[in-house]
């Protein structure tokens, strides 16, 4: 077969996409994924009950920070790796700097905690559940934003798998944030980011089967 027959066969009833299609399909999912994680929190979890009076401290504003900055990096990602042959680009430094700024107020936390303090400034009270529930609320943005990549043809498909689970999982964790009682940057930097983590780990084995096109 010519080479002209070729790409005259592989191009035979294909369309250009329309114009604005990105956001249209993440105009859709995005929402999904917070209302999604945000029904899931209230009806599984709950709200804690002294949410009136964190909401004033700066660290609860603080801790929303970490995943809504991750989101945001996650999204640059997702929307880029979404297009044929793109890269990760601006999506990078957005995602690393809040984890940098995270783990170095974890590191000076422990090391000024009192050697019996250590470890439980690390665990806090949750930790076992905290990445799994994180997970849980990740589910619904997680099949939307895969729904959206998809009809955007990417080519890094691991990527581009990984990127939209950390997307999932960060809206998740910002939701997760009005259940979750631990304050501690020592416990976000290791527990908030398995549970981001898991999602985009997931998605990178699961992108090269369902983002296919």
């Amino acid at each position: 077969m010519r080479t002209d027959d070729l790409v005259g066969l592989l191009s035979t009833g294909t369309t250009p996409v329309r114009r604005g299609a990105a956001a249209r399909r993440f105009g859709i999912s995005l929402p999904i994924a917070a209302l999604g994680a945000t029904a899931l929190m209230a009806t599984v979890f709950g709200l804690r009950p002294d949410l009136d009076a964190v909401v004033k401290t700066p660290i609860f504003w603080e801790k929303l920070a970490f995943p809504l900055c991750l989101a945001i990096g996650a999204l640059l990602a997702t929307v880029r790796l979404a297009r044929p042959g793109a890269k990760v680009g601006a999506g990078w430094p957005v995602m690393t700097t809040p984890v940098a700024v995270v783990w170095i107020a974890a590191i000076l936390i422990v090391f000024t905690a009192a050697p019996q303090d250590r470890l439980p400034v690390i665990l806090g009270h949750s930790w076992r559940l905290c990445p799994f529930n994180i997970l849980l609320l990740a589910v619904p943005g997680f099949i939307a934003i895969f729904w959206a990549v998809k009809g955007l043809a990417p080519t890094s498909l691991r990527l581009a798998g990984a990127a939209s689970g950390l997307l999932a999982s960060s809206i998740a964790t910002v939701a997760y944030c009005f259940h979750c009682p631990e304050m501690s940057p020592a416990f976000w930097s290791v527990w908030y980011m398995a549970g981001m983590l898991l999602p985009a780990a997931l998605g990178a084995v699961l992108g090269h089967k369902f983002l296919r096109w």
